[in-house]
């Protein structure tokens, strides 16, 4: 069994890599049923697409914090980075995808004497 986390804004997740039968496992339920949207499940296998590795290992996912599509991309680089570990060939394919790298944005927050972050409120010169 590998494990690896990955993280997208403030989501989580750590994956758990064994053989098996494509089975994936989120939070306890199937992805399809956790993730019900195509375009997000689609996210999830597509490490497993990149490297044509398609039903043949089994995911236990935990995942934390965020919205779906967080958390869906915090899961593709966990998974990506698990498959990194097993086995160092996968490192080119992923790499050239940016499955294996982090991306950085985050929320940015609400300032003082401002609506938003950096909206500014209507300037009225008299």
């Amino acid at each position: 069994m590998i494990n690896a986390v990955g993280r997208r804004k403030s989501a989580v997740a750590r994956v758990y890599l064994m053989k098996g039968d494509g089975k994936i496992s989120v939070n306890g339920k199937d992805y399809k049923e956790y993730f019900p949207q195509v375009h997000v499940q689609e996210k999830i296998t597509e490490p497993f697409e990149t490297i044509q590795a398609d039903k043949i290992y089994d995911l236990k996912v935990n995942v934390a914090g965020g919205g779906f599509k967080g958390q869906a991309e915090a899961v593709r680089m966990a998974v990506s980075r698990a498959l990194v570990k097993l086995n160092e060939d996968f490192r080119k394919p992923l790499k050239s995808k940016k499955l294996l790298t982090r991306d950085a944005r985050e929320v940015e927050r609400k300032k003082y004497g401002k609506p938003k972050a950096r909206k500014s409120f209507q300037f009225s010169k008299r």
